[in-house]
Parts: structure tokens; sequence; C-alpha cells
């Protein structure tokens, strides 16, 4: 992503509705389908670190970053040795060494997904999770997309597809942020018709922050059990064989 982009998630990561609902539903899915504590946890992908504090609630916490930058302040939030490198082959981690890996809207920003998956797959330890959100919606591709270096948007037959081949069996799979589906298509309609670039990440008002992060936060009551038709994004909880 362009420094700009983590230079925005840094300044809102902490309190802007989409950040601290996700890590919310993110929670829920780790306490639903790795209840054993306590764990050791790999977020590929950290960014500026924002999910590391709520993971290691969970157990002990690696983390890789590519951005050099960002890399630097997840460090420095967190206290952990965050690593570098580029998926899928410039990452060096142990093998059969994780109960959860966490790829949060990361895989679309992977040219290489089948082999991003790969690799991770041989870095779970037996009976291991992967934790994983991606963008769905592949007609709701907008300037947001360019602005954040994205490749694809997922459908879910798509990204099961994907993960499947990598040698992994998807155990869950659901849409989410389906509440605010409809407010989020309008947008990107409105932006197409008007030709709108540039990403979709503004902090909003204070009571519209705290409304949308109400609505979407309270998704985390059924993600982990339900499977939702439709969504802004997907989540998918794979397992190794």
């Amino acid at each position: 992503m362009e420094r700009a982009v983590f230079d925005r998630m840094e300044a809102i990561d902490s309190e802007h509705w989409w950040f601290v609902a996700r890590r919310r539903i993110v929670a829920g899915l780790v306490a639903a389908f790795a209840p054993n504590r306590p764990l050791r946890l790999l977020e590929v992908g950290a960014g500026t670190g924002s999910n590391l504090a709520m993971l290691q609630t969970f157990g002990a916490v690696d983390a890789i970053e590519p951005d050099e930058g960002a890399r630097a302040i997840a460090a420095a939030r967190s206290g952990i040795a965050v690593g570098g490198g580029y998926l899928p082959g410039g990452v060096d981690l142990p093998d059969a060494t994780y109960d959860v890996v966490l790829l949060l809207d990361v895989l679309e920003h992977v040219e290489n997904d089948l082999g991003a998956l790969q690799l991770l797959r041989r870095k779970m330890a037996p009976g291991g999770r992967l934790i994983l959100t991606v963008p769905a919606a592949p007609w709701m591709w907008s300037g947001h997309d360019v602005a954040h270096h994205h490749h694809r948007r997922y459908t879910r037959a798509a990204l099961e597809a994907v993960v499947r081949r990598a040698g992994l069996t998807p155990r869950h799979v659901t849409h989410y942020n389906t509440l605010l589906y409809p407010l989020v298509a309008a947008a990107r309609i409105m932006g197409r018709m008007t030709g709108r670039t540039g990403g979709d990440d503004a902090m909003p008002a204070p009571l519209a922050n705290r409304l949308l992060t109400a609505v979407f936060g309270a998704e985390r009551l059924w993600t982990a059990r339900l499977r939702m038709p439709f969504g802004v994004s997907l989540a998918m909880v794979a397992e190794t064989a």
C-alpha cells in the first residue's frame, strides 16, 4: 500500500468504526474456533499493529509486515519484534508452529494468493486454524481498491477454491459487514457515477463513528455461528488436514 495509507491507518485505527468492529469480530472467531489456551498466533500483514494487543490476550503472538514504516509502528505499539518480507517467498518463519494464523484483509494485496496460502499452511501446527478476511462482492470494485493496491475482491466460491487448492479445509465461511451492505453499496455506486477516486477510510464525525461501530460491531454476535449470504467482506476459518 502507499505510504499515505499507512499514515492514515496509524492515525485512525484505534478509534475508526471499521477497525474497532473488525477487531471484535476477529476476537470472536479466535475464541470460537481456537478455544485452547494459550495459543501460538501469527498475524501476517500486521500493518501498524492495531490487532496485536487483542491477539496477545489469546497467547504468544508473532507478526510480519513488509512495509518498514508500518513495521516500526507495530513493534513500538506491541513490544513484538515484527518481522519483514513479502508473501509468498520472502518471509522467514518456522514450520509447523502456529495454532492460529491470521490474514486479515491481506490476501487481496498478494498477487500469488495460492502461493501465499501454501506457504502459510506449512507454518501451521497440526490441527491449526487459518482465520482469513477479504473484501467480497467483485462488483464493488472502486477507487478504494485501487488506492489500497488490491488485486481482487473475492466471491465465496473463489475464496473456497483457492483455500482448498492450498491444501486447507474450510470449516466456516460467511459474509460479514452485512448490516451496512446497503449503505456501502450505495456509496460505491455513487462513487462510480461521479468518478470518485481514493479510499473510503476517512474518520467520520464522532456520533456517526459511534453508531457505525455499534452496528458493524454487533455482527460479532453471529459471525462465528451463521453463514450470511451477502456482505461487504468474507470471513473464513480453515484448518489443516
